[in-house]
């Protein structure tokens, strides 16, 4: 069993910048590849980028690419998202996953484990 715990959400200024983490305990971190998904108000849970287990891989939604960087650090046992040049519309609920495959998984189904998102909050 693994426990995820999101952290570093909040209100920000569009342009601005904020850096999710995601800490997680229980089985080896380093076994799984992550993804951070978005739940925003009337829209289903959408993918918006993952890593491989290894952090040599990425991979991002066409809406965060080259806005967002996904990153970790297995020793620590956590992964970031880091959101830049925040716009109004990446206002959503942000939840970090794990998936058992290596590489980079971009479906919702993919993913075993999951935490219980951190809200982030654009303000034009």
């Amino acid at each position: 069993q693994v426990q995820l715990v999101e952290s570093g959400g909040g209100l920000v200024q569009a342009g601005g910048s904020l850096r999710l983490s995601c800490a997680a305990s229980g089985r080896t971190f380093s076994s799984y590849s992550m993804g951070w998904f978005r739940l925003a108000p009337g829209k289903e849970r959408e993918f918006v980028g993952a890593i491989s287990w290894s952090g040599d891989s990425t991979s991002y939604s066409d809406s965060v690419k080259g806005r967002f960087t996904i990153s970790r650090n297995n020793a620590r046992n956590t992964g970031y998202l880091q959101m830049n040049s925040l716009k109004p519309e990446d206002t959503a609920i942000y939840y970090c996953a794990l998936s058992s495959a290596a590489v980079q998984r971009t479906t919702i189904s993919e993913y075993r484990y999951w935490g219980q998102g951190t809200q982030v909050t654009v303000s034009s």
